[in-house]
């Protein structure tokens, strides 16, 4: 496996009201973004992880633009990160996860018995995101639990990141999963992942821009899409979720704070969306939606 690139860790501290600009200005420069509150403080820390030197200006301009529509001056720290030292330092501090009733998560790191009854996913914190600790990726393990009965047969990973998701899918429902990302380090590292999983011959990673991508539309539609994002592009893209649903089908949408629900919600009733289950988990959220049926469906 090829060295992974050297990155840096960008973040600044702002109040509650301007988490969704500064949101959307890291998005627009990381592949990665984070959300951590402090408790005592109440102030947001917006996190993001990027190739060093890489979309300076454009996180720079969107900087300025969060600022000048929240009124928050909020100074951009950074600093370089090798990935294989923050790697090593998050495998130290990453424990055994149990999450919902069916599935815990450990990196490669531990060999520690599986309890009864669980789903054993192993998945190394890494760079690209899905390790089973972040609330939204958490959210939607706790999810799947809840429409795993609905017995979904095709199948999207959205933005798979570590493909997570996808694995955990394959080895719940022993169905064949797209895991698809924009990123073609997030989809070598789903291929590595499925096949430490043992369910490399049900996960097909796909290198895609979302719903740009024409073969990804072809294969629809799809009785189940996950969604772990952000949440303006879950918006941006709720008229094209819809269109690629299969009456009666399932969309599973997370990386959305509490605050971000009815924001998500109403861009997604528009197209025959219905809220069908929230989740929490501290302050994020896990949507479940169901697309109306054909009539007599």
């Amino acid at each position: 496996m090829a060295a992974p690139p050297t990155l840096e860790t960008v973040f600044v501290d702002v109040p509650e009201h301007a988490v969704e600009a500064y949101e959307a200005a890291f998005a627009s420069a990381c592949k990665t973004v984070g959300f951590f509150l402090d408790e005592g403080t109440r102030i947001w820390r917006i996190e993001g992880v990027k190739p060093t030197g890489q979309k300076n200006s454009e996180l720079a301009t969107a900087l300025l633009l969060a600022g000048a529509l929240t009124g928050t001056d909020a100074p951009l720290h950074r600093g370089p990160v090798a990935a294989d030292g923050w790697l090593a330092r998050t495998q130290a501090s990453f424990p055994p996860q149990p999450v919902g009733r069916r599935f815990i998560v450990h990196g490669t790191h531990l060999r520690t018995p599986v309890p009864a009854g669980r789903i054993k996913l192993i998945v190394d914190a890494g760079v690209a995101f899905g390790s089973g600790e972040h609330g939204s990726t958490r959210g939607c393990l706790r999810a799947l639990e809840r429409i795993a009965h609905r017995a979904p047969r095709r199948i999207l990973d959205l933005g798979t990141g570590s493909g997570i998701l996808a694995i955990a899918t394959a080895k719940l429902l022993h169905r064949t999963v797209i895991a698809s990302d924009i990123d073609p380090w997030s989809i070598r590292v789903t291929a590595e992942n499925a096949k430490l999983n043992g369910v490399a011959a049900n996960i097909r990673p796909q290198l895609a821009n979302g719903w740009a991508n024409p073969k990804l539309r072809a294969q629809g539609p799809y009785d189940l899409v996950f969604g772990n994002i952000l949440a303006r592009p879950l918006c941006a893209m709720a008229k094209r979720l819809a269109s690629h649903l299969a009456p009666n089908g399932t969309a599973i949408l997370a990386g959305l704070l509490t605050s971000q629900i009815r924001m998500v919600l109403a861009a997604h009733r528009p197209h025959g969306l219905t809220l069908h289950g929230v989740l929490h988990e501290a302050n994020w959220a896990t949507l479940i939606l169901r697309k109306r049926g054909m009539k007599g469906g």
